[in-house]
């Protein structure tokens, strides 16, 4: 695996492969690389002849400077993985490389998708998601990006941002890789307690409820049922548990099997704040 840590080096590489005729994969992360991630270089792999994985924590889409400083940093281990996995090529840009004191800050017109879930509670953090994700667009120039479905909000707003650029990058979302115990993988996990992982299970286990019900249930009944799994599973506070269409994430008030809907849930283990979704009708390609 080569590391590149300046635009000018890498740029120059991937142009070069590009030349050969080669498919250029991209996967973004923030560092602290686990089995998500690494499927994620998996699924790029199987349709690129290089795969170049970025990482970056990126301040602009933090609205909490606690956390920002709390995420986790495991750089030489993230770097034995992507080698152990056959990444071809990691990016490890500089904040000011990033972000360079000359840099013209833009304002990305995302609409609906960045006012609600994510958006409602973490104020800003779309507009952080596509500052960075274009820039590193504009320096890797890939064939795919390849994004995990966890992060599905995100990933709707990518898909959005590549509309508004007219990239011709394509969008891959990848399944979500879960723990034996069906908690998403995230490196949130990684502050979490022994005790609070299994606690955390209940996050899944209130999903696969809805799922289940949604047919014999009203949504609101649903919804309600599973708050009240989570609060009794060790659930610390709750910020939402909505039914969305799939495509628009605009909440369903009656489910109707033939719209494609999912399930989001966001909430904290303590002072860990979680995320986790599931369709439960037809899944869609985002």
């Amino acid at each position: 695996m080569i590391i590149f840590q300046f635009i000018d080096d890498i740029s120059a590489y991937l142009s070069k492969q590009k030349q050969a005729g080669k498919r250029i994969g991209f996967v973004p992360t923030m560092g602290a690389l686990h089995k998500g991630h690494l499927s994620l270089i998996e699924t790029s792999k199987l349709n690129n002849q290089i795969t170049v994985c970025s990482i970056f924590v990126n301040p602009t889409q933090f609205n909490d400077a606690n956390d920002f400083e709390k995420y986790p940093k495991t750089t030489e281990s993230d770097i034995k993985q992507l080698i152990e996995v056959g990444c071809d090529v990691l990016f490890l840009p500089s904040t000011n490389t990033i972000y360079p004191e000359d840099r013209v800050s833009k304002h990305y017109e995302l609409g609906n998708i960045e006012l609600v879930l994510e958006g409602k509670y973490r104020t800003g953090h779309f507009q952080g998601v596509c500052k960075v994700v274009d820039r590193l667009l504009t320096i890797i120039k890939p064939h795919q990006i390849i994004l995990g479905q966890k992060d599905l909000q995100q990933c709707l707003v990518v898909k959005k941002l590549l509309e508004i650029t007219k990239s011709n990058t394509q969008l891959i979302v990848s399944d979500i890789i879960r723990e034996d115990n069906g908690l998403a993988m995230s490196s949130r996990n990684m502050r979490l307690t022994e005790i609070q992982k299994e606690q955390a299970a209940v996050i899944y286990q209130s999903i696969l409820f809805i799922k289940n019900n949604i047919e014999v249930l009203t949504a609101h009944e649903c919804k309600e049922k599973a708050k009240t799994m989570l609060l009794s599973g060790g659930v610390s506070a709750i910020d939402y548990v909505e039914i969305c269409e799939a495509k628009t994430l605009i909440e369903v008030s009656e489910y109707n099997p033939m719209t494609p809907s999912v399930v989001v849930i966001a909430v904290f283990i303590g002072e860990i704040r979680l995320i986790d979704n599931m369709f439960i009708s037809e899944k869609i390609n985002a």
